[in-house]
């Protein structure tokens, strides 16, 4: 991939801590919404959904 890379006249780099830091905030992003759709369904109210249905 550098070497592909180094063909080009505008280039950058690529470090391994950019993957990194993308594949945290993916994780961060996805542990935040299941948590909070899990504990939105934790403490909802069980009949106001059967009365709904």
């Amino acid at each position: 991939m550098g070497s592909w890379l180094m063909q080009f006249t505008y280039h950058t780099d690529l470090h391994w801590w950019i993957f990194a830091a993308v594949g945290f905030g993916v994780v961060a992003i996805s542990l935040f919404t299941v948590s909070s759709q899990a504990i939105r369904a934790a403490l909802a109210n069980p009949t106001n959904s059967l009365r709904e249905e």
